[in-house]
């Protein structure tokens, strides 16, 4: 999850806190996603209809970009009005790893969580927020009481660890990003 100061349940702090973090424009030889400018790279801004330079990208050209495909595109405006604290950690893990990966993370903690289908039904891991992985945040919500979202929080966060690992191993280059994923992505 984001660490941040400010309220995570607010999208327009969290946009904040990523903008913040993610900086200017960056061209690392090693980062696969090219030239970035607070965080978006160059494919999502020009999907989005952004033609001028990368590093003129204006702040508030990147924060509406933020908000449309990483948090009401996937849904995560509706899993906010739930559990504010996953919510955040789909925007922050959706921005570093894609949306579909986040979501996946939730659907599949969730499954593991539901004590062999007892407290409802598994879910389709389908990296799609819909009406059956809502209905299933509800009833573990409803079950597991206050602490549940916290617990429903480290079990997304150590499924986004492990693949920062896996993938630093597979590509020896992104070695040169695991220790800051690690410190500010996760906890």
């Amino acid at each position: 999850m984001p660490k941040t100061d400010t309220l995570i349940y607010d999208v327009d702090a969290l946009i904040d806190a990523v903008i913040d973090r993610e900086g200017r424009y960056v061209n690392h030889p090693a980062d696969r996603g090219g030239p970035t400018c607070w965080g978006i790279t160059e494919a999502v801004a020009r999907a989005q209809g952004y033609a001028g330079e990368m590093r003129a990208l204006p702040r508030a050209e990147a924060a509406a970009i933020y908000r449309r495909i990483y948090w009401l595109r996937p849904g995560y405006d509706r899993v906010g009005l739930r559990a504010p604290k996953i919510a955040a950690e789909l925007f922050d893990t959706g921005v570093n790893m894609g949306t579909a990966t986040a979501t996946g993370f939730l659907q599949r903690a969730l499954n593991a969580l539901n004590r062999s289908a007892r407290d409802y039904p598994d879910i389709a891991v389908d990296r799609d927020i819909g009406p059956r992985t809502l209905s299933a945040l509800d009833a573990f919500l409803r079950v597991r009481g206050k602490g549940g979202e916290t617990v429903l929080l480290r079990a997304m966060e150590a499924l986004q660890g492990e693949r920062y690992i896996a993938l630093a191993e597979r590509r020896p280059s992104q070695e040169a990003f695991l220790y800051g994923w690690l410190a500010n992505r996760i906890g």
